[in-house]
């Protein structure tokens, strides 16, 4: 991977063809990280189930922005929104649609989030796919590999990367854990702010301003 100045702008987008492996935690808690780093922050909510505005409809101070736009022509309308922020987090949607067509035409990188189990390699497997696909009419489109809800001391917990290495794409250092820390700050609207799940997330997210 190449690394950047730490001042330019990016469109990240949080992307998998399978449910449940922690798409909208991580795209609220990147977009929550970057706000902490003083940059002006949007985040979409691209998934029809609008989880991300569900939980930004709980919080009481907005720290950064929320709109849903879960259409196909995301892309073509995007660039106006951008334009007022820094970065822009997108949380996609789980399962190839049109609209994760035009995410992937939106985006600069790719985060495809996965547990660490075969259903979710085999779902990032089929996500790199469509990402190959885009990259014929976007070359310069980046993604890499995000381990999430890694469960420690566990044989599969260990394994995955190996396993990963044969989808020939960038994994990220910085693995999240599984930790119920996650789901109490949602609850309420917030982010986890101390702890172990805190150190994870700000690990992860200098890790991913570093990716070019």
């Amino acid at each position: 991977m190449r690394f950047h100045d730490f001042t330019m702008d990016m469109i990240y987008a949080f992307l998998n063809q399978k449910g449940g492996v922690g798409k909208t935690t991580l795209s609220i808690h990147t977009a929550a990280e970057l706000t902490r780093r003083k940059r002006r922050v949007l985040l979409i909510d691209a998934d029809p189930q609008g989880s991300a505005l569900a939980w930004s409809n709980c919080r009481e101070t907005p720290d950064f922005t929320v709109v849903g736009m879960a259409k196909s022509s995301l892309h073509k309308e995007i660039q106006q929104l951008a334009s007022a922020y820094d970065d822009v987090i997108i949380d996609g949607p789980p399962r190839v649609t049109e609209l994760a067509r035009s995410i992937l035409l939106a985006a600069d990188l790719v985060v495809i989030p996965l547990q660490p189990s075969p259903m979710d390699v085999w779902a990032a497997a089929e996500t790199i796919d469509l990402i190959r696909e885009a990259q014929l009419y976007k070359p310069d489109l980046r993604c890499v590999l995000a381990i999430n809800r890694k469960i420690a001391n566990t044989a599969i917990g260990r394994d995955v990367r190996e396993v990963l290495t044969e989808l020939d794409v960038p994994i990220m250092k910085s693995d999240i854990g599984q930790r119920v820390a996650f789901a109490e700050s949602a609850a309420s609207g917030g982010t986890v702010a101390r702890g172990k799940a805190a150190k994870e997330i700000k690990k992860f997210v200098d890790e991913l301003r570093r990716i070019k």
